[in-house]
């Protein structure tokens, strides 16, 4: 039996705790029950694995763990004794929750999870919301930077949205398959938050493999749902930055920009997947954000160098992105591929219309404008409100070396 200590106790936790949040809340029903269960089964992995060593299936014995400390929670209490009921019926088989129920058209607890929290009864931000902190153990503090907002004002939204759910007596079931279509949005807007908040994990192993997850989450997507374009234009925008983000990095763990990065690096297979699905979403002649932002990734994966990089084709589809997506980050976006066509004076002048003061790229991309436009001082104080809102110690240390170059 392999031993274990609490940093090993503690990664294998952020990788399995989502998956078993999900199932619990779908037998048990009750998101603070489920919680409190995969805490209580922390709790108890960290006294015995130390001492027992690692057992053979560390997530089943998370699963089995939790589940029992919720029936206990629930007999302790007493209070629900119809519940428990309930409960030993779902429960069929000791050390299994059981497989979802036969005939629902979204065969992953997690997956399942988020289009149930994807309720039209909750707003949009908080279905999201809500997803991220239950399902990708992301902290409050987390979900708060993928939202832009203060962290006690996040904690507010899922308190408010935890209420909700409980008091309109939400359940927790897949809807049927033609309301899926409209659960779509929010659900694809937290696959892509997955996956972002993957890049901000260090590299290596201390990370909780948000990426792949979100990558798989999408593959299921596109297999439950082929013929909806936006859910294929998600999968190739991930592919297509998957394939990069190895050469993200140097090896001390420095920041590497796009145009530095040695594209032999490049995982060429996801490329030709990415590729194919822009192709085949776009044929469909209903270009939405995310095919249209897997397109813009597609052109930058088809440049042999930086220098070959198509600006014009990449500006025009932002151009056509912000006339489906009007917002401030496309228009920063949109204003990065008219400085590499028409010059940094025409995308500083965009840059500066838009209001996104808390955003570490606004800065980033206008010290870079200041920088190319000789305006040395100026550039040096973008770059340092940049790094001051970087979400990463690589992109922090990355700014500031710049900050100091401009002057």
């Amino acid at each position: 039996m392999p031993d274990v200590d609490r940093a090993g106790t503690g990664r294998i936790f952020r990788e399995e705790s989502g998956r078993v949040l999900a199932t619990l809340i779908r037998v048990f029903g009750d998101i603070d029950l489920a919680e409190d269960a995969v805490q209580d089964a922390f709790a108890a992995a960290l006294r015995t694995w130390p001492r027992d060593g690692l057992p053979p299936n560390p997530g089943g014995w998370i699963t089995t763990t939790a589940r029992n400390a919720a029936v206990d929670r629930l007999r302790r209490a007493a209070r629900e004794r119809e519940l428990l009921g309930e409960v030993a019926a779902l429960s069929p088989a000791p050390g299994d929750v059981g497989p979802p129920e036969e005939g629902e058209p979204v065969p992953d607890d997690r997956l399942r999870l988020i289009f149930t929290c994807c309720h039209p009864a909750l707003s949009a931000e908080a279905q999201v919301a809500l997803t991220l902190r239950l399902l990708c153990d992301m902290s409050t503090a987390e979900v708060a930077d993928a939202f832009l907002v203060a962290e006690a004002t996040m904690a507010q939204r899922l308190v408010r949205a935890k209420r909700k759910i409980k008091a309109a007596r939400i359940p927790y079931r897949v809807p049927e398959e033609h309301q899926l279509p409209d659960r779509l949005p929010p659900v694809l807007a937290v696959v892509y938050l997955v996956y972002n908040a993957g890049l901000a994990e260090p590299p290596g192993a201390a990370g909780r493999g948000l990426c792949a997850e979100a990558v798989r989450l999408a593959r299921m997507l596109a297999d439950l749902m082929p013929d909806e374009p936006e859910v294929t234009g998600l999968l190739a925008l991930l592919l297509l930055t998957e394939s990069r983000r190895p050469s993200r990095t140097g090896p001390d763990g420095s920041l590497v920009l796009l145009a530095d990065q040695d594209r032999s690096r490049w995982d060429r297979r996801m490329i030709e997947e990415g590729q194919d699905l822009v192709r085949r979403c776009l044929r469909g002649g209903r270009p939405g954000p995310y095919q249209l932002q897997a397109a813009v990734s597609a052109v930058h994966a088809d440049a042999p160098t930086a220098a070959q990089t198509d600006w014009p084709q990449i500006a025009a589809l932002y151009d056509h992105l912000l006339a489906v997506a009007p917002t401030p980050v496309v228009a920063l976006n949109r204003a990065v591929a008219v400085g590499e066509v028409q010059g940094p004076a025409a995308a500083l002048a965009l840059v500066d219309e838009l209001d996104l003061d808390a955003y570490c790229p606004y800065h980033a991309t206008r010290a870079d404008l200041l920088r190319r436009l000789g305006r040395d001082e100026e550039a040096a104080a973008a770059y340092e409100r940049a790094a001051a809102l970087a979400p990463t110690d690589a992109e922090r240390d990355f700014l500031r070396r710049r900050g100091r170059t401009a002057r």
